[in-house]
């Protein structure tokens, strides 16, 4: 059975999801030369019947047959509780990326004798931050993807996202204590403020491109 099967899909919002469906086909005997398009929602392969493929994606909780184009800008709002859970999701694990190069940083200046200025400690606890984020969410991508195909997603999400979040917690770290400090106290208050700075920006960029890496 060569000949090229396609469908549309409804409910995919992100590159996991591709995965995901992805994933689902590629392990029916016999299917091959699959592509799964996130943009269109579109869905081709050889090798195997269309009811075969549909069923293993509805058998993941998305839909068929319903054209999947992304959110245009009309129906954007700001009450869709999907996507702030998925959001807030996406931020949780950038945050815990962020703060094991940032916190990293920071400590290990707080411990050692040196001259470097609180600008300059901060300004490395930033891009060792981002640096460790990119790494936990290329480990999270390993799952659907190969490890080029992982770290090239990961390297694909947005900067203004993880740089907000940084310079959220820095600032916050700076303003409470004075300086490049980590004390139990300053701890919560700047993952407050990391995780609360990117959030309505990475629920605008979900909700209305279906930009995500999770």
């Amino acid at each position: 059975m060569g000949e090229v099967v396609s469908t549309s899909v409804s409910g995919m919002t992100c590159m996991s999801c591709v995965g995901r469906v992805k994933e689902a086909l590629e392990s029916l005997e016999g299917s091959y030369n699959i592509d799964v398009q996130l943009e269109t929602g579109s869905v081709s392969l050889q090798g195997i019947s269309l009811e075969d493929a549909e069923q293993a994606i509805i058998s993941l909780g998305y839909k068929i047959g319903i054209p999947a184009t992304i959110n245009p800008e009309d129906d954007f709002n700001w009450q869709d509780g999907t996507v702030w859970g998925k959001s807030a999701y996406n931020t949780m694990w950038c945050l815990i990326g962020c703060s094991i190069g940032d916190f990293g940083t920071i400590y290990y200046f707080q411990n050692i004798e040196h001259s470097w200025p609180i600008w300059g400690v901060m300004t490395l606890a930033i891009i060792n931050g981002l640096l460790t984020s990119i790494a936990l969410e290329t480990v999270i991508l390993l799952k659907q993807f190969p490890f080029q195909d992982a770290l090239r997603t990961a390297m694909g999400m947005s900067l203004i996202s993880m740089i907000a979040m940084e310079a959220a917690m820095n600032i916050t770290d700076v303003v409470l204590t004075g300086g490049a400090m980590l004390t139990p106290e300053v701890i919560i208050p700047m993952w407050i403020a990391g995780f609360l700075t990117p959030w309505p920006y990475n629920y605008w960029r979900l909700k209305k491109y279906g930009v995500s890496c999770h």
